[in-house]
């Protein structure tokens, strides 16, 4: 595939209760927001969300499977949280290439993923590198 700049592809999910204990049970991260509902009652937060890392992660799915594709990683990243991302919300991933240089299979994209209801739970920006087989 052409990767060109102005490209961009989506991608969803839906946050469960499941996706966040196994993704606590990958990482550890046990943090009471994400499982304590009277703990998180009583902050602003109000109710139980998820972890960052499940929202970055679909960023993940999008890079090596959607755009630039199969081979690409990240080669740094900027991340900004406007929102939480609760359980049961669905979130989508939009990202488009903002710069590329198919000479060097590299790149840089911008992001935003928002929840059902339109709102930005996540923006930021990353490089990419696309490792293509010899």
């Amino acid at each position: 595939m052409t990767i060109s700049v102005g490209q961009s592809a989506s991608r969803s999910m839906t946050v469960t209760g499941e996706i966040v204990k196994r993704y606590a049970d990958l990482t550890g991260d046990f943090n009471p927001l994400h499982f304590d509902e009277d703990f998180t009652a009583k902050t602003r937060f109000g109710r139980l969300m998820a972890q960052g890392g499940i929202a970055v992660g679909l960023l993940h799915a999008l890079v090596a499977m959607d755009l630039p594709g199969a081979g690409t990683v990240f080669t740094e990243q900027h991340w900004v949280f406007p929102a939480p991302v609760y359980i049961d919300d669905t979130i989508t991933a939009t990202g488009t290439i903002t710069n590329w240089r198919a000479d060097r299979s590299r790149g840089e994209m911008d992001f935003v993923i928002v929840n059902q209801d339109g709102v930005e739970v996540l923006t930021g920006s990353t490089g990419v590198y696309q490792a293509i087989p010899k």
